[in-house]
């Protein structure tokens, strides 16, 4: 059975969460990476519950032991890869400890890098596979307050689109979604008590599953590198 990794899974109403389910789905064997084995183990009962095959492992993005012990336990028959690791890192420059921005770029370049070249691994043998990035409205515009966000992001985008030119001649179809503006789910709701009657002005998740659902379906003769995707309310 072929199987989706995507690492970067938390609480049911995120995205990675709902990644999950979008993709077992399309029939593959999902496994759910993050952090927190609660949040996973919820994922994986309510995929087994629909139908679906889907198993846990606990990860660290950032750490290259982590990815790679991943992939080598997920074997080889890895179909798709979905990287959706990293949280809003806001600070201005002066104010900013260096440490601080090192671990924003560890969180959403790095780990990146560590994710992608593993999955690659397992994917160029077979000539075939699809990795795809989670990028945010930070991957394509630098804005002050968000010096460390905008250029860990900005980075990841730059070395997905090496990635898939790369290795797109060797059937690797590399995506990025950017995801451009806030997205109705868990943490937007938690931080934001008012979220609710702000629907309008963010992001559906379910719209956006459908976005990486689309770039896995391409054919090759037809990939798309990028899709952006955002409310008709968002200023860009």
């Amino acid at each position: 059975m072929h199987k989706a990794v995507i690492i970067g899974v938390g609480p049911d109403r995120g995205l990675g969460a709902q990644l999950c389910k979008r993709f077992a789905k399309e029939g593959l064997h999902v496994v759910a990476v993050g952090r927190t084995p609660a949040s996973l183990d919820a994922v994986v009962a309510d995929i087994r519950k629909a139908g679906g095959e889907a198993s846990s492992v606990v990860a660290d993005a950032t750490k290259e032991a982590d990815v790679a012990a991943l992939f080598s336990d997920v074997g080889t028959d890895v179909d798709v890869a979905i990287y959706n690791a990293g949280n809003n890192t806001p600070g201005r420059i002066l104010e900013m400890e260096s440490s601080y921005f090192e671990k924003s770029w560890r969180v959403a370049c790095y780990g990146g890098f560590l994710f992608g070249r593993e999955a690659l691994r397992h994917m160029v043998p077979r000539k075939r596979g699809t990795i795809l990035f989670t990028g945010a409205s930070a991957s394509l515009r630098g804005r002050a307050g968000y010096g460390a966000f905008n250029s860990a992001k900005a980075g990841l985008r730059t070395l997905a689109q090496a990635m898939a030119k790369e290795y797109g001649p060797e059937g690797i179809h590399v995506g990025h979604v950017v995801v451009d503006g806030a997205i109705y789910g868990e943490k937007i709701r938690r931080h934001f008590p008012d979220a609710d009657q702000r629907q309008d002005r963010l992001i559906d998740i379910e719209g956006i599953v459908e976005c990486y659902a689309f770039l896995y379906r391409q054919p090759p003769k037809a990939w798309s590198f990028e899709i952006d995707v955002r409310t008709s309310l968002e200023n860009w």
